[in-house]
């Protein structure tokens, strides 16, 4: 079977059926899956979270609709699992928290699902539990890379600044890059109508960025490029850069250029796989050692 789309169905179907989802009451619990889901993912937040767990955080997370979130809260709340209070610092949003009954059916939750799980791995031998491991970790990795949404965000937001600050601590470890004045510049730079900032989010949380500017007409700059370490090796980047040359048709661009260092081999590897080529240096970025540029196909978005 070499079908994706028949082989995610099977297994799909496989998967559900051996870890009870089918069941009315998962691993014994006395609730569907979703309503244990949602327990789940509340008492897994951080007990030492700079931000508070709310209704829109779990929204975002889980990728629910509000309606169907606020049935799975009430039913929470009725079974004394869960409290759900104004933000005494925002009366908008919501706070939710596990109560004490709440963290102790997390925890018998826990011990459940780790029951189940080696329920299931039992019978194999350790070569297989290994290659299991690594089979369903790329799976894993793949299947959320798919799900991964771009959404253009302010350059000066905190969401901006706060992927922007982790490019920047990155490329500062690999060669020693200093910051000074550029994330002002960037918040300048990469808004519109000129120019777009791009974050890319999956279930919830950030884990790539980049920007495009115009720095002549019909020629646009790539800046800002960055993928969350966890997410290496998933093709993210590629999508990400895909997106971004597409940002760039829509502001009437017929060519992208980008400046890079000797540094980041791997990026530089992905701009050439992409139909980048090397040009001679075109800015004044003392950090900078290799040059690209694309001439940008039309293309029906």
């Amino acid at each position: 079977m070499t079908d994706p789309v028949a082989v995610v169905r099977r297994f799909n179907r496989s998967y559900t059926q051996r870890i009870g989802v089918l069941e009315d009451s998962f691993l014994g619990l006395g609730m569907p899956l979703g309503p244990v889901r949602l327990l789940y993912e509340i008492g897994a937040a951080p007990a030492a979270a700079q931000a508070p767990l709310t209704t829109q955080t779990l929204r975002e997370r889980l990728g629910l609709d509000s309606g169907y979130l606020s049935r799975l809260l009430r039913r929470l709340e009725r079974d004394g699992l869960i409290d759900v209070i104004p933000d005494p610092g925002d009366r908008r949003r919501r706070l939710v928290t596990l109560t004490e009954a709440g963290r102790a059916r997390w925890t018998e939750l826990e011990r459940r699902s780790d029951q189940q799980a080696r329920l299931i791995v039992g019978p194999l031998t350790q070569r297989q539990r290994e290659r299991l491991a690594r089979a369903l970790s790329e799976a894993d990795l793949l299947v959320r890379a798919a799900t991964v949404s771009f959404e253009p965000v302010d350059s000066a937001s905190p969401a901006a600044r706060d992927v922007v600050d982790q490019y920047f601590a990155e490329i500062g470890r690999r060669f020693g890059f200093e910051a000074s004045g550029e994330t002002e510049k960037d918040t300048r730079l990469l808004a519109p109508p000129t120019g777009v900032f791009v974050v890319a989010v999956s279930d919830g949380e950030p884990v790539a960025c980049g920007g495009l500017h115009t720095i002549a007409p019909g020629v646009g700059e790539l800046k800002r490029m960055w993928v969350h370490d966890g997410w290496r090796g998933a093709g993210l980047g590629s999508r990400l850069l895909r997106h971004l040359e597409d940002q760039a048709r829509g502001l009437g661009h017929g060519t992208v250029r980008l400046d890079t260092n000797a540094a980041l081999a791997e990026a530089i590897s992905m701009y050439q796989r992409a139909g980048y080529r090397a040009i001679d240096r075109y800015t004044d970025n003392p950090w900078a050692t290799h040059f690209f540029e694309k001439h940008l196909s039309t293309r029906n978005l």
